[in-house]
């Protein structure tokens, strides 16, 4: 049996910068549907909703459900005012996954 770790474990999104202008997500690790809810609170979090401007930092993700990407999706959409949303970092079966949910439609998915 492997040993428990004796650190917390990491979140897989956080809010990590946010001014009046943008905001900057930084995710990590593996966004599932465990990791759903918490992922739904922080894209509620009213330091989003008065930016205009958000920057996904994703290098650090290695994977993401389609249910998280509906998740990010919906955000985007339903945001109470226009928002230009970057994405960065990400890799190549993350920014797959995003883009069959169509965030690639609403959303720059820088390579």
């Amino acid at each position: 049996m492997p040993p428990q770790s004796a650190q917390p474990e990491r979140a897989p999104v956080a809010l990590t910068e946010a001014d009046e202008q943008h905001a900057v997500l930084t995710f990590s690790g593996i966004l599932d549907t465990q990791t759903l809810p918490e992922l739904e609170e922080l894209l509620g979090d009213r330091r989003l909703r008065q930016t205009d401007t958000w920057v996904w930092n994703m290098s650090g993700l290695e994977r993401i459900g389609l249910a998280c990407a509906y998740a990010l999706l919906r955000a985007v959409t339903h945001a109470p005012e226009p928002v230009a949303v970057t994405v960065r970092g990400a890799r190549r079966a993350v920014q797959r996954t995003l883009r069959h949910a169509g965030l690639d439609t609403v959303v720059t998915i820088e390579e």
